[in-house]
């Protein structure tokens, strides 16, 4: 998963620096193996059905894929998710929702917006215009926000002044548009009217883009596309050069 321009390594990268053990898994439908962080676990729960487990918490045995929503729905269609669990949990006595992809989608975006609220209460995220485009200019902004619905003119405002502060002026810089409009996100944090936000902190960055990027990858989110095509430092959704996946690591788990 590239990174933005402000960050040059992934948390992934970053700990791999320091020495730090990254975990991995190994996607249950591809076989190809990535870091945990970049994949949605599946977890098996007592009574036997397979619910999505975006935040991996949830205790007992569990699963990983690394596909968007399409790929997915189309593996369970085959009988090819069932079997890829079964072979990862040991186990081919479970059940699979019918829905499994809308609940998966739906953990993902609640994420993210909870991410969102967090660092709007640690106040590593601003919104206004006039804030953003202050801090934009001198050079504070690590990534910067649209809701769906928020004007053309403002987003080409703010992008000009993130260009402005980061000394990065004809490069095309763009924010990235969220797949949610202004009265969800407004929801979300708590605030009235929020439009454009900015995260100001270069590790709240990384943990915004980390739900950020699985929950865009997992839907295919083609605004966000049109943005990458016309930002090369704005951060691509995980393993999107190779059919979604990332390039297959050594061993790692299927399950845990």
């Amino acid at each position: 998963m590239r990174t933005p321009h402000n960050d040059q390594l992934s948390e992934p990268d970053r700990a791999g620096r320091r020495g730090q053990h990254v975990p991995e898994r190994r996607c249950v439908i591809t076989g190809e193996v990535q870091p945990a962080q970049q994949l949605v676990r599946l977890a098996l729960g007592p009574d036997g059905g397979i619910a999505p487990d975006v935040l991996a918490k949830a205790p007992g045995r569990g699963a990983w894929i690394g596909v968007p929503r399409a790929d997915l729905e189309a593996a369970q269609a085959k009988g090819k998710l069932k079997g890829g669990l079964a072979r990862a949990l040991h186990d081919s006595n479970f059940t699979i929702p019918d829905d499994l992809g809308a609940r998966i989608e739906a953990q993902l975006q609640r994420a993210t917006l909870d991410r969102l609220g967090l660092e709007a209460r640690s106040g590593t995220l601003i919104s206004g215009n006039e804030k953003i485009e202050q801090a934009a200019r001198k050079g504070q902004v690590r990534l910067l926000l649209h809701a769906l619905d928020a004007g053309e003119d403002g987003r080409k405002k703010l992008a000009q002044a993130w260009r402005v502060g980061e000394d990065d002026e004809g490069s095309g810089r763009e924010g990235l548009v969220l797949p949610v409009d202004r009265n969800t996100l407004s929801m979300a944090l708590g605030r009235e009217n929020a439009v454009h936000l900015a995260i100001v902190d270069a590790r709240a960055a990384d943990r915004v883009l980390a739900h950020l990027s699985r929950w865009q990858f997992f839907t295919g989110w083609s605004r966000d596309a049109a943005n990458r095509d016309s930002d090369p430092h704005a951060p691509s959704p995980v393993g999107e050069e190779k059919t979604g996946t990332a390039p297959a690591g050594p061993a790692a788990s299927d399950a845990f």
